[in-house]
């Protein structure tokens, strides 16, 4: 019996001690996974004064989509940028900066030197107006073989922006003009600038069959595609035809190109800026002319 007692009071120590060691090893695990837990809040936090090397933004190894965040375009965006944008200008065939070709100016002495003596009368009368009336005009325009070439005109300053505004909309549209030379490279001869399809404004200058001033003396009065747009008039019952070689071109009940008329784009935005249309004159016809009444 003793025996026994004995026996079992050995088992329950044995059984106590065990008890003991596993609990210790518990808490020692138990601590072991919260100073884990610590570390890696402690790691995470913002402004714990930990830097994270593997942290992107902290090594300065972000990737692709880092990157474009920090110049606002998104990762893999088709969304264009400024330096992607294409000048639709330059795509079609235009001059790039186009516009910039398109300007007024007041005359230089170089340009009154030039024309003085010829479109510009060399006299000591008094003329109807003074160099500091006039502009300077410089387009571009399409010519018959849908090149582009630069045009000079010389007008009276106050439609200098009517004609800026609409030689630059009949550029946009491609709007075919042969030739916009001064009237002076042809020495001022109002009927071989015409027979050239010469595209003219400023010619102090009489109506021909008259001793008053025409309208291109105040540089008031533009002529457009003149060959295929004659001035028609009659005289003593005989139609006259200016220029000469324009006479295929006086029935403008014919269809051929570069006719100007009412659904012409020249003639609508001429008369947008006020111009009133020689082709709609009672006496006679100038399907080329212009005009616009600056007084």
């Amino acid at each position: 019996m003793k025996r026994k007692m004995k026996l079992i009071l050995l088992l329950m120590m044995m059984t106590g001690i065990w008890t003991g060691c596993r609990g210790r090893e518990d808490a020692r695990l138990t601590d072991r996974a919260e100073d884990t837990v610590k570390t890696q809040d402690s790691g995470g936090d913002i402004g714990s004064g930990v830097e994270d090397p593997e942290d992107p933004e902290i090594t300065g190894t972000g990737t692709e989509a880092d990157s474009a965040e920090s110049i606002g375009v998104e990762a893999g965006s088709t969304e264009k940028t400024d330096t992607d944008d294409t000048d639709p200008e330059t795509e079609t065939g235009f001059v790039p900066d186009a516009a910039d070709s398109f300007y007024d100016t007041a005359l230089t002495e170089e340009l009154k030197a030039r024309i003085t003596g010829c479109s510009y009368p060399d006299t000591e009368e008094p003329l109807q107006i003074s160099y500091e009336d006039l502009s300077y005009v410089h387009v571009l325009h399409y010519d018959f073989e849908g090149q582009i070439q630069e045009g000079e005109l010389i007008c009276n300053q106050a439609v200098a922006q009517d004609l800026v505004e609409i030689f630059y909309e009949l550029y946009l549209s491609r709007y075919p003009i042969e030739q916009i030379r001064l009237i002076d490279e042809y020495g001022a001869d109002d009927e071989a600038s015409m027979a050239d399809n010469n595209t003219s404004c400023f010619n102090y200058r009489p109506v021909p069959g008259s001793s008053k001033l025409s309208n291109h003396s105040y540089g008031c009065a533009i002529d457009i595609n003149p060959l295929y747009n004659p001035y028609v008039r009659t005289r003593d019952g005989r139609e006259l035809i200016s220029p000469d070689n324009a006479v295929p071109y006086a029935d403008r009940s014919a269809d051929f190109p570069h006719k100007i008329d009412k659904n012409d784009l020249c003639y609508r935005l001429f008369i947008e800026h006020g111009f009133t249309w020689g082709g709609a004159w009672n006496s006679s016809k100038d399907y080329q002319h212009f005009e616009k009444n600056v007084q």
